[in-house]
């Protein structure tokens, strides 16, 4: 592996891996796919300063953010980490991507986990030359 290969990995990551949504109790598909940025990429970062920012905002004046929106600025995170979605018809026949509907589709607990386990694994990111 080269520091060339590691760059262009990162590049690669940016165009991001599908995951295929499964149902928490038979692992089934469920009718969604998330593209989904790699942890190592331009997208990630740029996602978690977003994130920086939104609780700098978020704090009063002693410097303290609630619970709330400090979940809030971590699910805004994770959804900037998706680059497109598709869904099934029969799963949500006409939802055009959008942050907004990300945000709705990560309202999921499940739906959500599985995001972030699959954005914060770089196995799923690995290039074929790295």
């Amino acid at each position: 592996m080269t520091l060339e290969d590691i760059n262009a990995n990162l590049v690669d990551q940016d165009r991001g891996r599908w995951l295929d949504v499964l149902d928490p109790w038979e692992g089934k598909p469920i009718g969604l796919k998330l593209l989904m940025a790699g942890p190592d990429g331009d997208v990630q970062r740029k996602a978690r300063i977003a994130m920086m920012d939104e609780l700098s905002e978020a704090s009063d004046a002693e410097g303290k953010v609630s619970f709330e929106q400090r979940e809030k600025a971590r699910i805004n995170c994770l959804a900037r980490a998706v680059v497109n979605f598709e869904v099934s018809e029969a799963f949500a026949a006409g939802l055009p991507f959008s942050h907004k509907a990300v945000l709705k589709l990560l309202g999921v607990a499940w739906i959500q986990a599985q995001a972030d386990a699959f954005a914060g694994d770089r196995s799923n990111f690995k290039s074929e030359v790295v």
